[in-house]
C-alpha cells in the first residue's frame, strides 16, 4: 500500500513540474534574474546604471550573500517613463521570468507598472517614486527603498512654522508625483495651523511660455514662501524663470525638494548663470549617515564613472547611493529566501488565458508563483549598507528618515540643519539623538543662520499685499465731534486718529497680507449712526467697520466684534460750582446727625464708665455737682487722649479700651476731610447722576449718533421729548452752561472715552455719580 502511495506521489508531481517554468527544484539556481526599468538616458539614470551595475559586480563577486548564485541584470530603458510605452517596456521585462524590477524612475510609471506587477506578484522596488500614496493596500508589491515623500513634506511643513509663517504657495508638476506630493504637505501644513494659500501647477516638461505664465500668477498672490516640488528635468528652469521675474529678491522664501539637491549633486560643478538662479534657495537631501562604506564608495565613485561622462559630470547624488543599496537589499532578502527552501517557479497566468484572439501574445508573461514569499523577505531585510542602517517599519517605510537642509549660497551650498522624523529640526546629525528621548519642543527646534534671497539674513515676512487679492471695505465713520478718535485727512482718502492707529498695529502683527480700503461713511455734517454703519456691514455694503464703535447687544446681533481695544460705559456730565471755605468750615467734615451721635456716645461712655468705677475708684466720687464734671470731662478730654482719671475695674478698662479705638477713628477720618476742604477745591452740582436724572423733568444732553438715545428712552425709561442731540463739544459747553432755565440742559450723558477728552480742556464740568453702563469699542467684522 505504501509503494501505491509513493507511485501516485511521483506522478502528481511530475504532472505539476510540467504545469510550471521553472528551476531545478533540488538545488538553488545558479542564476538569477533581475531587471532594471528607467530611463537611462537621463542624468540621474545614468548615475542609476552605474551605480546598479557596481552592485551586481560586488555581489557576485562575494560568495557570502548567495553563494554560488548569480544575479543577472536586465537593463530595460523606460523612453517616456510614462504612459502606455512604460507599460510596453515593462511587459518586455517580466516576460524574460524576472523576479524582481528594480525601479521606475517616476512616480507616474509606478502606478501603473504596480497594477502589472500585483497581477504577476513580481516585486518592484523603487528608490526614486517616492509619492506618499504608492504605499497604500492596493500596491503590495510596490516596495520604496528611499524615504517616502510625506516624511518630505512634513520636514518643509515643520520649516514653514519654525520661522512663523501661515500660508506657502506650492509650484509643482501636474502629476501623480507633483498632486499627491502637495496633497501631503497640505496635510501636514494643516496640522501646524498653516495652509497653502494658492496652488501652481505646470504640465510636466513645461516650456518657458508655460513657466512664465504660472509664476506671474504666483507674483501677483500674497504669500511670498514658495515650495516647488518637481523633478531634476525642468525644476532648475523654474527657478531661471523666477530670477528673470524678479521672484528671486528680497522678500521671498523659496524651499525646494530634494530635486534640486540632486541636480547639484550631479551636475557640479554648475555655471555661476545657474548658481545666481538659486541663491538663498532651502532644499532637502536624503540624510545619508557618515560611515567607512559611505566614505569608501564615495571614493569608488571616481573610477566608477571614469570614461562615462561624455554626455556631462556625473557626481554622485543620494539616486546612486539607494540604487547601490537596493541591489543589496534583494540579493539579501533572496539568500533569505532561499534559506527558507524557497524555489523559483513560475506559471500562466489564467485570466491572461481566457482572453480570445490574443495577437499581444500576453501569454509570454508569467506569474512569479513565490513572488509573495520574496516580498515578505524584502521587508524583513535588516542590514547595514551605504546608506546606513537600512530597516522596513510596520507600515512599509523606510525606519528614521531624515534629511538634511541646505541653502545655496555662493557658489555652493552650506548645511544649515537636519530634519529626521523623530526629532524634528536640529542643528546636531540625528543618529546621535536617537539614544535620547524625543524632545519637539520650540526651544530644541533650531536650525543655522540661513542667507535668503537678497543676500539677507533677516528672516523674511513670508507676504505682501497682493495686487489679485479681494479688498477689504472697510467703513469708517466720518464724525464732526470728537475728531482725535477718527477723522479723514482732508482732500485725501486717508483716515488718522486713536482707532485707527490701533487698527493698523494690529494689522501689521498679522503674519499674513489683509488688503483693504477705507471708505468714509457720512455727510460730515453731523455724526453717522454707528448702529446703521453696522447695519450696513450685514448688507454687504462693507466687509468690516472701524472707528469709535461702541459693542452693544443689538450690535452683536448683526456681526462679529474683535475683543474690545477701549473700555468706555455711559457717565453723567453736569455743571459744578465751587464751594468756598468760611468761618465754619471746621464743622463741614461731619452731617449734624454724625455730630449729634458723637456727642452722644461720648456721654453715654462717660456715664457707663462713671458707673463701672464710683464705687471703687475716688477719682470718680464727690459731691453730685463734681461727678457731673468728672463725667463730662472724662468723656470729652478722651477724643484727645487726654483724661487724668485712671480706671480699676477691668470693664471699665475694656469699655474704655474699645471706645478709644473708635475715637481714634473718629479722630482721623475728621482731620482727613478738614485736611481736603481747606486744601482741595470743592465743587457741587445738584445733579447727583443717573437717578436724579430719571427722577428729575429736566431735558438731558447727548451725542447725536451715539447708541446713548436708545439706551436712555429703552434701558432708563426717559422720555424722548427730554432728550436734545448735541454735535460738538462746544454746542455740549453752551448748552451746559445755560441750563435749562435758559433753554440749555440740566446734564450731558456720553462715553467716558468722549468725556474725559471733553473735560481735558474745560473745567467748568465734572462727572457726577458713577459710569451706568460697562461697554467698549471694538472692530466689526461680517458674520461668515
Amino acid at each position: 500500500m505504501i509503494r501505491v502511495w509513493i507511485v501516485l506521489l511521483m506522478v502528481v508531481s511530475n504532472l505539476f513540474s510540467s504545469s510550471v517554468v521553472g528551476l531545478d527544484n533540488s538545488t538553488v539556481p545558479p542564476v538569477v534574474n533581475i531587471g532594471v526599468l528607467y530611463s537611462f538616458n537621463t542624468s540621474v539614470g545614468r548615475i542609476v546604471k552605474i551605480a546598479v551595475e557596481a552592485a551586481v559586480a560586488d555581489i557576485n563577486s562575494d560568495t557570502s550573500i548567495l553563494g554560488n548564485t548569480k544575479l543577472n541584470l536586465s537593463l530595460q530603458e523606460d523612453s517616456k517613463y510614462r504612459g502606455f510605452l512604460s507599460i510596453a517596456e515593462a511587459l518586455q521585462l517580466m516576460a524574460t521570468h524576472t523576479v524582481a524590477i528594480i525601479g521606475p524612475q517616476t512616480s507616474t510609471t509606478a502606478h501603473v507598472i504596480s497594477h502589472i506587477a500585483n497581477e504577476l506578484q513580481v516585486p518592484l522596488l523603487s528608490f526614486s517614486a517616492t509619492d506618499p500614496t504608492l504605499s497604500s493596500l492596493q500596491f503590495p508589491f510596490f516596495i520604496r527603498t528611499a524615504f517616502n515623500d510625506i516624511f518630505q513634506m512634513t520636514a518643509i511643513a515643520d520649516i514653514v512654522s519654525h520661522f512663523g509663517w501661515r500660508e506657502v504657495i506650492a509650484v509643482y508638476g501636474d502629476d501623480d508625483h507633483g498632486r499627491n506630493g502637495i496633497g501631503g504637505l497640505g496635510d501636514k501644513l494643516a496640522e501646524r495651523r498653516c495652509k497653502i494659500s494658492f496652488k501652481a501647477p505646470m504640465p510636466p516638461e513645461a516650456t518657458s511660455e508655460e513657466i512664465t505664465d504660472v509664476l506671474v500668477q504666483v507674483a501677483l498672490a500674497e504669500s511670498r514662501v514658495i515650495v516647488l516640488h518637481t523633478s531634476t528635468a525642468w525644476g532648475p528652469k523654474v527657478l531661471s524663470v523666477a530670477k528673470s521675474l524678479g521672484m528671486m529678491q528680497n522678500g521671498y522664501v523659496w524651499i525646494a525638494t530634494t530635486f534640486l539637491t540632486s541636480f547639484i549633486d550631479i551636475d557640479s560643478p554648475l555655471s555661476s548663470e545657474e548658481m545666481d538662479n538659486m541663491q538663498g534657495v532651502i532644499a532637502l537631501r536624503m540624510y545619508i549617515p557618515d560611515s567607512k562604506l559611505k566614505r569608501s564608495f564615495f571614493s569608488r565613485w571616481t573610477n566608477l564613472t571614469s570614461g562615462k561622462e561624455g554626455n556631462g559630470p556625473l557626481g554622485l547624488s543620494t539616486y546612486g547611493i539607494f540604487a547601490y543599496d537596493t541591489v543589496y537589499v534583494l540579493a539579501r532578502a533572496l539568500d533569505t529566501f532561499f534559506k527558507q527552501g524557497n524555489r523559483i517557479t513560475f506559471s500562466p497566468d489564467p485570466k491572461i488565458s481566457q482572453i480570445s484572439g490574443d495577437s499581444l501574445h500576453l501569454d509570454a508573461v508569467k506569474i512569479f508563483n513565490e513572488g509573495n514569499q520574496l516580498r515578505k523577505s524584502i521587508h524583513e531585510v535588516n542590514m547595514t549598507g551605504v546608506t546606513g542602517p537600512f530597516r522596513y517599519t510596520s507600515d512599509g517605510n523606510l525606519a528614521n528618515p531624515a534629511y538634511e537642509i541646505i541653502n545655496v549660497i555662493g557658489t555652493g551650498t552650506r548645511r544649515i540643519g537636519y530634519w529626521s522624523n523623530y526629532s524634528g529640526l536640529s542643528i546636531v546629525p540625528p543618529e546621535t539623538l536617537y539614544s535620547k528621548p524625543p524632545n519637539r519642543s520650540i526651544e530644541n527646534q533650531k536650525l543655522l543662520t540661513v542667507f535668503w534671497p537678497g543676500e539677507t539674513t533677516q528672516r523674511p515676512r513670508g507676504w505682501v499685499f497682493p495686487n489679485n487679492g479681494k479688498m477689504l471695505k472697510i467703513g469708517v465713520p466720518k464724525r464732526v465731534s470728537y475728531r482725535e478718535f477718527v477723522s479723514q485727512v482732508q482732500s485725501t482718502d486717508t483716515f488718522k486718529g486713536f482707532c485707527i492707529d490701533v487698527f493698523l498695529s494690529a494689522v501689521n502683527l498679522l503674519p499674513y497680507a489683509v488688503p483693504y480700503k477705507f471708505i468714509p461713511y457720512g455727510d460730515g455734517q453731523s455724526n453717522p449712526s454707528n448702529t446703521e454703519l453696522v447695519r450696513l456691514i450685514t448688507t454687504g455694503v462693507f466687509d468690516a467697520a472701524v472707528g469709535d464703535i461702541t459693542i452693544t447687544t443689538e450690535r452683536t446681533r448683526m456681526v462679529d466684534f474683535t475683543q474690545p481695544y477701549i473700555e468706555s460705559g455711559l457717565v453723567v456730565v453736569a455743571s459744578v460750582k465751587k464751594t468756598d471755605s468760611n468761618a465754619w468750615a471746621f464743622l463741614t467734615p461731619f452731617t449734624p446727625m454724625m455730630w449729634t451721635v458723637t456727642a452722644i456716645f461720648f456721654l453715654l461712655v462717660g456715664a457707663v464708665v462713671w458707673i463701672l468705677e464710683h464705687r471703687l475708684n475716688d477719682d470718680f466720687r464727690g459731691p453730685p455737682k463734681k461727678q457731673v464734671a468728672t463725667i463730662l470731662w472724662f468723656s470729652f478730654s478722651t477724643m484727645f487722649f487726654a483724661h487724668r482719671e485712671n480706671t480699676v475695674s477691668t470693664l471699665g478698662r475694656f469699655v474704655l479700651l474699645i471706645w478709644l479705638f473708635v475715637v481714634l477713628i473718629i479722630n482721623s477720618s475728621y482731620t482727613a476731610s478738614l485736611t481736603s476742604i481747606l486744601t482741595v477745591q470743592q465743587l457741587s452740582s445738584s445733579i447727583k447722576g443717573i437717578e436724579s436724572l430719571v427722577n428729575s423733568k429736566e431735558p438731558i444732553g447727548y451725542m447725536q449718533g451715539s447708541f446713548a438715545r436708545s439706551y436712555l428712552i429703552d434701558e432708563i425709561g426717559i422720555h424722548e421729548s427730554r432728550l436734545v442731540p448735541l454735535k460738538t463739544p462746544e454746542e455740549t459747553m453752551k448748552a451746559l452752561e445755560k441750563g435749562p432755565q435758559k433753554g440749555g440742559v440740566a446734564a450731558y450723558i456720553n462715553e467716558r472715552a468722549y468725556i474725559e477728552l471733553f473735560l481735558s480742556s474745560r473745567c467748568d464740568f465734572s462727572i457726577v455719580g458713577q459710569e451706568f453702563t460697562r461697554n467698549g469699542w471694538g472692530y466689526k467684522f461680517h458674520v461668515w
